[in-house]
């Protein structure tokens, strides 16, 4: 992807599909999830009773004066101070861990598919890039996927209860209040007949109106005991819902809170008391956080979409250079080889009419064909951007041909895997590369296994062992990242002793001696020629001294061969090789001559 294209998808809105791919990673550890859930919504709920509690307090103790049983509400109040607390700890370290697991998760899926991507990718997608993708877009996006879920719930959660519990209050007492006042009157009338049942005994007595008096009381009482039970039953389901919901609307709160308490005698709001009034105002107030909250998330999602886009882009970015599923299958893959069923290469390798273009629009390669016989050491020389590295790097199956063929030992290497040819593979390039570590690690990376004395033998086949022994902890020296602490050269020398060590069927040396100066890259010439013999091998030179005994030259100039021999063969035609050569001597002699005057 293009700085041009990024910019531009990146340009676009929250996209809700690009955010699941991310929340599924949280439940990928779905025991850590749910805990975390259960946690949250038991803080939300707790954070929600405390106005309830202010609510009784006003009520029971304030407002009348009274101070019997408030050592019990204190135990209740610390009680909730307490679970509160274990809950938070619970959603936290739970969430915290969840963080982790996503981030582990994401690094997890971007490392193996870019083990996986083909050369292309790399060569078109720069290594900061890449780093920033896996660095700190991951940490950003996994904290943003644990804690804005956390920060979601809890606000909804929180803000809902508020609002349920305020409306459910406001109705409640409204029918609490009503039946109590019914209930009240029906007492009143209870009062009234047993005070006349008692007074007016004589007379009951005298007109013998007893059973009519117990009927009429029956129905008072009967009246007065549904009205009570009514009342019960809001008031014992009123806690369990207000425990299950929660969250408030200030205006709501303020408006019918105020009618409530200033205009008791209120056509619709009807009399609340002082307490519910402390509790609608407390959770009033307490919205104003959740819905800072959700903007602050939300305005987060928005600024972290660039970072989830470069992830997912990642993690889909399609493989260009794929092996077949039957291939995997027999062959295995980068992560799971099947070594077992790899066949030994000779490294006979044949292109056959292949097309090549990075770009549709810009053919590099037509109908290119090219016969290098098994343990030959064929040279590539030409301007740059004629197709030399092209034609290395698919040899190496960096890249496939988009027509035609190639094989290796006679087979299509498209019908074997991309690591069983690449293990057989030596690359050193231009600008060398080492690894964190020793200088020893570094040479063996190119064959894990491999003893001391083996790495020595590698080091002195490329006459490396000279400078490694100067340093002040010879094989055991650190070479920084980078090899920060190494020259360019001795850089370049570890490589090649790193390459020779893995012992490739097929070597490639991509200008892999114009780092390193001409006293030191004859050693390497000594050594290269000596190693080489009976492996096939390609060389793409900038100094033609370095490719005299090559078995055969290949000029190529617009994505074609345009001239083919020995050295001898070129140079007694008089083409483009002839005159080239000849530039490049005259340049070396004016080098040296400048040199043994002093005048460098």
């Amino acid at each position: 992807m293009s700085y041009q294209e990024e910019q531009d998808f990146t340009n676009e809105r929250v996209d809700p599909k690009l955010w699941k791919r991310l929340y599924a990673y949280a439940w990928r550890n779905k025991k850590t999830f749910i805990m975390t859930i259960v946690c949250l919504l038991y803080v939300a709920l707790a954070d929600s009773l405390y106005p309830l509690l202010t609510n009784y307090a006003v009520d029971r103790f304030i407002i009348p004066g009274k101070s019997d049983g408030t050592w019990l509400f204190l135990l209740i109040y610390i009680a909730l101070a307490f679970s509160q607390g274990f809950g938070t700890l619970g959603f936290i370290t739970r969430c915290g861990r969840m963080e982790m697991n996503i981030s582990y998760d994401i690094r997890q899926d971007g490392f193996l598919k870019l083990q996986n991507q083909s050369f292309s990718y790399f060569d078109k997608t720069a290594v900061g890039y890449l780093m920033a993708r896996m660095v700190s877009d991951v940490s950003r996006l996994s904290e943003m996927v644990a804690w804005s879920m956390v920060d979601l719930l809890w606000s909804s959660c929180y803000a809902l209860l508020c609002l349920i519990i305020m409306l459910i209050a406001f109705f409640m007492e409204r029918a609490i209040l009503k039946y109590q006042r019914e209930a009240r009157k029906h007492n009143s009338r209870i009062t009234g007949a047993f005070n006349e049942g008692i007074m007016g005994a004589m007379t009951t007595k005298t007109l013998v109106y007893e059973e009519e008096n117990a009927r009429e009381f029956r129905e008072i009482t009967q009246s007065m005991r549904k009205a009570s039970i009514k009342a019960a039953l809001i008031n014992a389901v009123f806690f369990p819902l207000v425990i299950s919901l929660g969250a408030v609307g200030t205006s709501l709160a303020l408006y019918l809170g105020g009618k409530g308490v200033l205009d008791p005698g209120h056509a619709f709001i009807g009399e609340i008391s002082a307490g519910t009034l402390v509790a609608f105002i407390t959770y009033a107030a307490s919205l104003f956080d959740p819905i800072q909250q959700f903007a602050s998330i939300f305005a987060d999602f928005q600024s972290a979409q660039a970072s989830a886009e470069r992830v997912v882009g990642l993690i889909d970015a399609p493989i260009q250079v794929q092996d077949a599923p039957e291939v995997v299958e027999k062959y295995g893959d980068v992560i799971h080889p099947k070594r077992e069923n790899w066949e030994p290469i000779l490294g006979h390798i044949r292109f056959e009419h292949v097309n090549f273009a990075y770009n549709p629009e810009e053919p590099v390669l037509t109908d290119f064909n090219l016969d290098i016989q098994a343990g030959q050491t064929i040279a590539l020389v030409g301007e740059t951007g004629a197709g030399k590295s092209t034609i290395v790097n698919l040899i190496c199956r960096f890249y496939e041909p988009t027509a035609g063929a190639i094989y290796i030992d006679g087979k299509d290497y498209r019908t074997r895997s991309q690591l069983w040819l690449q293990s057989s593979l030596g690359y050193v390039l231009q600008s060398p590369h080492l690894f964190s570590g020793t200088i020893a690690d570094n040479i063996r990376y190119g064959r894990p296994d491999a003893t001391l004395e083996e790495v020595k033998e590698a080091a002195r086949l490329v006459h490396a062992e000279n400078f490694i022994l100067e340093q002040a902890k010879g094989y055991d020296t650190e070479v920084g990242e980078g090899g920060i602490r190494l020259s360019t050269g001795q850089k370049q020398l570890i490589c090649f002793a790193r390459v020779i060590l893995a012992d490739p069927r097929i070597f490639v040396l991509d200008e892999a001696t114009s780092s390193i100066d001409t006293e030191t890259e004859q050693l390497i010439q000594e050594a290269i020629t000596t190693v080489l013999k009976g492996r096939t091998s390609l060389v793409v030179a900038h100094r033609l001294s370095t490719i005299r005994n090559a078995d055969r030259i290949l000029v190529i100039r617009g994505g074609k061969i345009q001239e083919s021999g020995t050295h001898e063969e070129l140079i007694a035609l008089g083409g483009y090789y002839h005159d080239l050569y000849e530039h490049q001597f005259r340049e070396e002699r004016l080098h040296s001559a400048m040199k043994d005057a002093g005048m460098e």
